[in-house]
């Protein structure tokens, strides 16, 4: 006799689509990248979850690459995917809202979801978070709704069950995470449009996921490793993408050497990607920044501007400023020119989805300085540089890295130089003084450059930054208030300089760390 239930025919499709989707996960994470979409493109146009799957991976690809055409073609291929999970939505009505129609009102909220991030990826802009938030309102509550449905005894359960509830745990827990550590203005839009962020909530939902046998184990895991790897300490160490987050908490710990081999293995541990061999160019880049071996710092930014597309513009203003670091009468590799070099940075100005990246912005505006016949020499480019992404804070823990740093700055101030290029060193000192353990002489450092706002004519950056740097400060010395009050001043005064948003972040998460009231800001303008 024939089976007279349409909805076990579905769930039986569904079960054989994610048993297929494990195995095709299974041989991403062990760096067979092309089987596994391989595995997966047969189907996509008719499986929900292949069709996820599929764009999910070509979005990790566009994220590690950021080239355009990269991001113009997971964008595709997620709408595409979305269209399909939207089309099982309508023909899964046996019984209304069954086990077929869950999966795919979650696979379609996480479509939308991966969307939003592409948005993110294209622009770092503030604005560009608030409208893709706004985008993903409705992906938001199909989570929402979906999380309580769950919750109630109406809910069927079937072997597919644990896939729907990694599901709503990754999506939850990733929209709790990424708005919690949004700023309280930003934040506040999005409370109006109906978001809420609950980091401790989404940190819970999404352990919950990445412990479970679901297909979205392996995304709440890299969540997880991203969050934790660039703003905590976690170890993982399986495939190359495991062993790229490895390294990078040995690089956060200060293991620099540690970190290096790690960075080295994960290029050995797989050919077919290059991309993953491009992120661990960049980390071994900066390792190598962190060590003044500036020759091996070059050959990395070299790689770099030949392989990854992402900016050539930062590649080629890395390469001129590692190069600028050596002494004069050192050979240069390859035979080139640092000066040169600088006056390339800007012919490789590019723009994705019409904007350039901040980082390239920054590169292209300080290259300026050789235009002229009789350049005028940047300090320390390199370091400058270093100090825009964070990577003081990286030698924290290493008391020779540390000292090696302020001797190059120490004799960089024995050439004649601008307010502008005073204060750049006048910055870096003061943190290679903070990790000393040199308070007080770190403090003096950050306040010369804030005594100097008036006599900055380009670089003014320096002043936001050095304002929080010594927020930073007085917030390890208990001096909460002084720290607010700060804080406030850097966010409240100063527009339109480099790098603005990540500063504005950084004063966010220094007011999240003293906790202070959010309101207080709406009132204090120093």
């Amino acid at each position: 006799m024939k089976n007279s239930d349409p909805n076990r025919a579905f769930t039986m499709t569904l079960k054989e689509s994610l048993d297929e989707c494990m195995e095709a996960l299974d041989l991403f994470l062990n760096n067979h990248f092309s089987e596994s979409l391989e595995r997966l493109r047969p189907r996509v146009n008719e499986s929900m979850y292949h069709a996820l799957i599929y764009a999910t991976v070509l979005e990790m690809q566009a994220m590690m690459t950021f080239q355009h055409d990269d991001i113009t073609n997971a964008g595709n291929t997620m709408k595409s995917a979305q269209e399909v999970c939207q089309r099982s939505t309508v023909l899964a009505t046996f019984p209304l809202r069954g086990t077929v129609q869950l999966h795919a009102e979650v696979c379609y909220a996480e479509c939308q979801l991966q969307r939003a991030a592409l948005t993110f990826l294209q622009d770092e802009n503030m604005v560009s978070f608030i409208k893709g938030g706004i985008k993903v309102r409705n992906s938001y509550l199909i989570y929402k709704d979906l999380h309580s449905f769950i919750k109630s005894h109406s809910c069927p359960k079937g072997p597919s069950h644990l896939h729907l509830e990694g599901g709503i745990s990754f999506g939850i827990g990733a929209f709790n995470l990424t708005l919690s550590l949004f700023p309280p203005r930003i934040l506040k839009v999005l409370e109006f449009a109906g978001f809420s962020g609950d980091k401790e909530f989404g940190l819970s939902l999404l352990h919950d996921g990445a412990t479970g046998m679901n297909l979205r184990s392996l995304l709440c895991a890299l969540l997880l490793l991203c969050y934790y790897t660039f703003l905590t300490f976690i170890l993982g160490k399986t495939g190359a993408i495991f062993l790229f987050f490895a390294g990078r908490t040995e690089e956060i710990r200060g293991n620099i050497d540690e970190a290096v081999a790690l960075f080295e293995d994960g290029c050995k541990a797989q050919q077919a990607w290059k991309q993953f061999h491009h992120m661990c160019y960049w980390e071994l880049m900066w390792c190598f920044t962190y060590k003044q071996a500036w020759k091996m710092a070059y050959f990395y930014a070299d790689l770099l501007s030949q392989e990854s597309r992402w900016s050539k513009a930062m590649y080629v203003y890395m390469k001129a400023a590692y190069l600028s670091m050596l002494p004069k009468e050192e050979a240069r590799p390859f035979g080139e020119d640092e000066v040169e070099l600088f006056r390339q940075v800007p012919t490789f100005k590019q723009k994705i989805a019409g904007k350039s990246p901040p980082t390239e912005k920054f590169a292209i505006r300080k290259a300026r300085r050789y235009k002229a016949s009789s350049p005028i020499r940047l300090p320390v480019p390199a370091l400058e540089m270093m100090y825009m992404w964070n990577g003081f804070s990286m030698i924290s823990k290493r008391p020779e890295l540390t000292e090696g740093m302020m001797q190059t700055l120490v004799e960089a101030e024995l050439n004649e130089f601008s307010v502008d290029d005073r204060c750049v060193v006048h910055l870096l000192k003061g943190l290679c003084l903070k990790n000393q353990g040199h308070l007080q002489a770190a403090e003096d450092c950050f306040k010369q450059v804030c005594a100097s706002e008036k006599k900055i004519k380009f670089d003014h950056y320096l002043v936001p930054n050095s304002l929080v740097e010594l927020s930073l400060l007085y917030i390890e010395q208990g001096r909460r208030d002084e720290a607010i009050k700060i804080l406030h001043r850097a966010k409240h005064n100063y527009k339109e300089y480099s790098m603005e948003s990540r500063t504005q972040f950084r004063i966010h998460a220094a007011l999240a760390k003293v906790k202070a009231d959010p309101g207080e800001e709406e009132d204090t303008h120093l």
